[in-house]
This record gives structure tokens, C-alpha cells and sequence, in this order.
């Protein structure tokens, strides 16, 4: 089991920091640009070159049953679903094969609604709330995934 962070502009990066070394498990931040990540051997810094989603495709190429993704990119948590992966939100909303769906609908509605010129408000700010949340999906996914492990 491994977690993959999809970095760039992620929140939640410290906790899940917290909850990789609690449970040893090794943890990818993979970004366009440096970020700086603890020192240790379980944390690995990933940087890919530049570009429309490089870094979501060098996620979902590995994230394999079992691994937990971190992202709040629908179509890669969409990929990551497909590959057996977990997928969390920063706001701790927890994707799954039964409400992928319905966010890509989504996601794709509010493009269209955008290409037609039309102002929308974007989402919510990120709140302490949604860390809290967060939190807690990513240790019930972590346990989850060793319960199926057993």
C-alpha cells in the first residue's frame, strides 16, 4: 500500500504526512515544480517536467490496487479508481466507483458552462473542516485497504 500526492496546490500535504508515517507507508508527492518534503525513506519527492497533466499520468501509470491517491482532480481519481486505487479530495470527500460518475458529469457541465462565456464562483474556499475530513477519510481508506489485505 502507497499513497500518491498529486501536490501541486494540495492542502493537505502535512497530514498526510502524519498518517503515511503512522502506518509506514511509503508516500509519493508528485508535482511540476519543488516542494519541499521531510526527510526520511518513506517520503519521495517526484518532480515531473511542465505540461497538462504529466503529473496525473505519472500517478495513475502506478497506482495499483491497494495505494491511495490524493487529489482533487476528477479524471484522475476517475483513473485511479479504475486502476483498484483509492481516491480522496482534500476536503475529504471520498471518490468511489459509484460517485465518479456523477462528478464528471459535473465536472463536464461546469466546462461547458464556462466555454460559453459565463462567470461561475469556482469552488468552495478550503476550510478547517475539510482537513478534519480529510483526516479521517484518509485513515478509514488506509484501514480499509489493510482489512482487504488480511
Amino acid at each position: 500500500m502507497r499513497i500518491f500526492i498529486d501536490a501541486d496546490a494540495c492542502p493537505v500535504k502535512d497530514e498526510v504526512y502524519k498518517v503515511a508515517a503512522r502506518y509506514g507507508l511509503k508516500t509519493f508527492v508528485v508535482s511540476n515544480g519543488f516542494i519541499r518534503t521531510p526527510p526520511g525513506p518513506t517520503i519521495e519527492f517526484v518532480m515531473v517536467e511542465a505540461g497538462p497533466d504529466i503529473a496525473d499520468d505519472w500517478i495513475a501509470e502506478r497506482a495499483e490496487p491497494g495505494d491511495i491517491v490524493v487529489t482533487s482532480d476528477i479524471p484522475l481519481a476517475d483513473r485511479a479508481l479504475k486502476k483498484g486505487a483509492a481516491a480522496i479530495a482534500p476536503n475529504g470527500r471520498a471518490f468511489t466507483v459509484d460517485s465518479i460518475g456523477s462528478a464528471l458529469a459535473g465536472r463536464a457541465i461546469g466546462e461547458h458552462i464556462r466555454s460559453t462565456g459565463e462567470i461561475t464562483g469556482g469552488p468552495r474556499p478550503f476550510a478547517a473542516g475539510d482537513r478534519s475530513r480529510f483526516l479521517q477519510a484518509l485513515d478509514e481508506a488506509v484501514n480499509r485497504e489493510r482489512r482487504k489485505r488480511r
